[in-house]
């Protein structure tokens, strides 16, 4: 059993104490105490630990309402993440929003370098702060950049350029708009050499974009979430799914291929006990050689959304469609009116200066996706593969989640951060 965790027994159980009294704060919970009945003792052992029930998104949600966590030591910053495909979760955390753990362990700025902060900054979504948060530990110089539109790409890479930006940082799809927006105007980032990333998987499209634009830049990637705040860390020398969980951080692989998370941070606000983010995964050695259990992050298990009954594999779909020739980047919008999906549309990205043969592609992912041929067998209108401009994307924070949910009113009603179909980001 304790082999399920990232600590062995000596390492995490003279830190259990801040289980157990996670544990009391949410036995004091109305709506979760009952599911606590069954466990009268503390959390002294893993085993114990294992022995807990789960707990879920709405469950952090329920009791986060109740509890209302302070700092006593700095300001209580209120953060909202998710709903890309689940309700939105609430988070809190002090100024400095633990990052002075995190640098200590993973060095991926220094003093020496100028960093562009493209996370999006502002209305509740905290990746900006926590990435300012980083850089001033590491002392570097910072541009904040947040939401640029698509006329200011030339203008802002032009003065990234000028001014030697080593390092840059975001989510994959905002990156990407970055690295594409580059290679179409012909600029070039030569002092780039970092590229820090946070809440969304790697796009391994990025590495043709990074060869092009900075071919020096080195991908370092950071796992967690509103909720669990950063709970491990990744070097170039890594693969680009497996994270080094922190010393703070308790990371469980379930029987079922779920990770949960427990902090062993004394000063952590959320009550984060056995706190699953929806990501499966599992525990690994890294063939970085780092010593310590790394944990493998193999992508959420509720990607898999419910048309008219039928299970759609939404990353195994948009897989497809960007292996197409001409398409750099894909996404599934899934029209539903009354809950019952009414349609859905495969929206595709072309790359610069390419064609894209989308009849073509809509006949081919009809026939080879069960779930869409059957559940559209009498409507296969319903169905459509297109090119489009832009792809449904979050104005908050520039994110862009592979599928989304919107009413047959026409408004999207799901967008990144703001959805509601299966939950997707902690990464």
């Amino acid at each position: 059993m304790t082999d399920a965790f990232s600590l062995p027994p000596d390492a995490a159980e003279p830190r259990l104490p801040v289980a157990a009294r996670t544990l009391e704060l949410l036995r004091t919970v109305p709506g979760l105490a009952p599911r606590y009945a069954a466990h009268p003792g503390g959390v002294r052992t893993l085993e114990e630990l294992a022995a807990l029930p789960p707990l879920l998104k709405d469950d952090l949600n329920t009791a986060l309402a109740h509890l209302e966590p302070r700092s006593t030591t700095a300001a209580t910053w209120l953060f909202q993440s998710g709903g890309s495909t689940g309700a939105p979760k609430v988070g809190y955390a002090p100024t400095g929003f633990y990052m002075a753990g995190v640098q200590e362990h993973w060095q991926a700025l220094d003093r020496d370098d100028v960093f562009a902060n493209a996370w999006g900054a502002g209305r509740m979504w905290g990746a900006h702060f926590l990435a300012a948060a980083l850089a001033d530990r590491a002392g570097c110089r910072v541009i904040a950049l947040g939401s640029i539109t698509r006329e200011e790409y030339p203008d802002w890479l032009g003065f990234l350029a000028d001014r030697g930006v080593t390092a840059i940082g975001g989510t994959p799809s905002v990156l990407r708009l970055w690295f594409t927006h580059a290679r179409a105007a012909g600029i070039k980032l030569p002092a780039l050499r970092k590229v820090l990333w946070l809440g969304e998987a790697w796009q391994p499209q990025l590495e043709e974009d990074l060869a092009a634009v900075a071919p020096q830049a080195r991908r370092w990637g950071m796992f967690g979430s509103t909720e669990t705040w950063v709970v491990g860390t990744n070097t170039p020398d890594c693969p680009a799914d497996t994270f080094h969980p922190l010393p703070d951080q308790l990371v469980h692989a379930g029987p079922d291929g779920l990770l949960d998370f427990t902090t062993l941070n004394p000063e952590m606000l959320n009550p984060v006990l056995r706190y699953r983010t929806g990501d499966a995964g599992g525990l690994t050695d890294c063939p970085c050689g780092r010593p310590g259990r790394a944990m493998r992050v193999l992508g959420r298990r509720d990607n898999v959304v419910q048309v008219r009954g039928l299970g759609l594999h939404v990353d195994e779909l948009v897989a497809r469609a960007e292996r197409e020739p001409g398409v750099s980047r894909a996404q599934v919008v899934i029209t539903e009116d009354g809950g019952r999906a009414t349609g859905v549309d495969v929206l595709l990205l072309a790359g610069p200066g390419t064609a894209v043969d989308a009849a073509a592609l809509r006949t081919e992912l009809l026939s080879a996706t069960f779930t869409l041929s059957t559940a559209f067998q009498h409507d296969p209108e319903h169905v459509t593969v297109r090119v489009a401009d832009a792809l449904v994307s979050n104005d908050r924070t520039g994110k862009t989640a592979s599928f989304v949910v919107r009413e047959a009113t026409g408004a999207a009603a799901a967008t990144p951060d703001t959805a509601a179909a299966s939950d997707g980001e902690a990464s």
